[in-house]
């Protein structure tokens, strides 16, 4: 095997293995307390998928196999460090960090979502960020009130802020 095939091999593992890292919102990292322990979950598996790749004894492929969560590592350190626990919303008269809001849009259908941070938001899992268009047109106003996001209507028509099961 010729040197500059190995040469080839390395530059190109290397580039495999600096991965940029993720983006960090320029947004408070607001967190209620279950996306608070998500966090630190997520950062306990980047820790476990790092040491095991660490395990592997092909140099290239051991560096492969631990840019991505060396790359999780850093960015669930960054956002366990800012992290701002809201607490849990005490009352249902306006929308709030929190709350689980649900609304009609235009066209009849009704959505229900919960307010949370911006790393625990999972819209098919019925919670969105605090910094969406939705949640930031929604925050502040009571049952009743109609807000215009998207050039869609949307009717707010109850408020919750019981914590989901």
């Amino acid at each position: 095997m010729s040197v500059a095939f190995m040469k080839e091999e390395s530059a190109e593992t290397a580039a495999e293995t600096l991965l940029p890292d993720r983006p960090v919102s320029p947004h408070p990292n607001l967190v209620t307390a279950t996306g608070l322990e998500a966090l630190k979950r997520q950062l306990e598996e980047s820790r476990e998928a790092h040491q095991a790749s660490n395990g592997i004894e092909d140099v290239n492929e051991r560096r492969r196999q631990a840019a991505g969560p060396l790359r999780d590592l850093r960015y669930f350190t960054e956002r366990l460090s800012t992290a701002k626990v809201v607490p849990d919303p005490v009352g249902t008269e306006v929308v709030a960090f929190g709350c689980t809001v649900t609304f009609t849009r235009e066209d009849g259908r009704v959505q229900t979502y919960r307010i949370v941070g911006e790393d625990e938001a999972d819209p098919k899992a019925g919670t969105i960020s605090y910094v969406s268009p939705v949640a930031r047109q929604l925050a502040g106003k009571r049952v009743g009130d109609v807000v215009s996001v998207g050039g869609q209507e949307l009717e707010l028509v109850s408020i919750s802020c019981e914590m989901p099961v």
